[in-house]
């Protein structure tokens, strides 16, 4: 037995150097950055230590837009994006002829550059000095005047940040939830229809439950994604985020580092420090839901 654990410590240790080096070390560094007030890049030296770098994270104006901005972005484009990939795959499902194409196509933005896909928006929401955009072009139709989704409002740009965020992220969920629903055995639902189930009441009483773990595994993957977002508002809003207003908790720590104001880690450690503890609360709470609501 003893050997056999040798052994198996042994398989593992790649994998714990590897962690400990990339994850566990760096996690604890820019904890103690977090702490040292007053950090010199070039000297490497401090003046203190003390919870001052929380304290003008927490009250500084940028990193406060910048958490509003990601908490809206989180909160309604990982259920909303769920929930459509989930009604997708429920089309896929059902459907004999051409199911892969459809497959590959709604596939297809996941591995399109990010970047390019902003491209795309900007060309769609952006009035310019010869039209006034695609979808105000479709507005129009409808007697509403031109709004500019790029540089316009606050709730206009949001609105097309969290449209782009959806559309990039639903071809993965839609992928998994194809293959989940596809895995679900099909007897289950033979003894349904025989009992004269309904489809709605097999949907909530045989689908819902026995893909509940990919639902789950979704939005926890889905909540953590989003509080890390950061390339989705800089192809639509440019590297100047705090201008715009359309900074994220990610690009915050960003630019303490390297943004025009950057050279502060001090301060870009505790805002990281914020962020993990922000998202290792919300993934407990999903965890202590789950043990309700997924079936294994």
């Amino acid at each position: 037995m003893e050997k056999n654990n040798i052994k198996a410590w042994l398989y593992l240790l790649p994998a714990i150097i590897f962690l400990g080096v990339f994850m566990v070390y760096p996690l604890v560094d820019v904890l103690i950055y977090s702490f040292e007030e007053g950090f010199n890049s070039a000297s490497q030296t401090y003046f203190g230590i003390g919870l001052y770098n929380y304290s003008y994270v927490l009250r500084d104006p940028y990193f406060l837009q910048a958490i509003k901005n990601t908490f809206i972005l989180v909160f309604i484009t990982v259920p909303v994006s769920t929930a459509l990939s989930l009604l997708v795959s429920i089309g896929l499902s059902s459907i004999d002829k051409l199911r892969e194409m459809f497959q590959t196509i709604f596939f297809l933005p996941y591995v399109t550059n990010t970047l390019a896909v902003g491209l795309v928006f900007m060309i769609l929401f952006k009035p310019t000095v010869y039209n006034d955009g695609l979808v105000n072009a479709f507005l129009s139709i409808f007697g509403v005047a031109p709004i500019d989704f790029i540089d316009g409002p606050y709730w206009a740009k949001m609105l097309v940040l969290c449209l782009y965020t959806i559309w990039v992220v639903m071809p993965f969920k839609v992928l998994i939830f194809t293959s989940a629903i596809a895995s679900v055995p099909k007897a289950y639902y033979d003894a349904a229809i025989i009992d004269g189930t309904s489809s709605k009441r097999m949907f909530t009483k045989i689908t819902l439950p026995m893909i509940s773990p990919t639902i789950f595994y979704l939005v926890i993957t889905g909540f953590i994604g989003a509080f890390k977002a950061y390339s989705d508002a800089v192809a639509l809003f440019g590297t100047d985020l705090n201008a715009s207003g359309m900074n994220t908790i990610v690009g915050y720590v960003y630019d303490m580092l390297y943004g025009d104001g950057g050279g502060y880690p001090s301060f870009a450690s505790a805002a990281a420090i914020i962020l993990f503890a922000i998202v290792l609360t919300i993934t407990c709470i999903n965890l202590l839901v789950s043990k309700k609501r997924v079936h294994y």
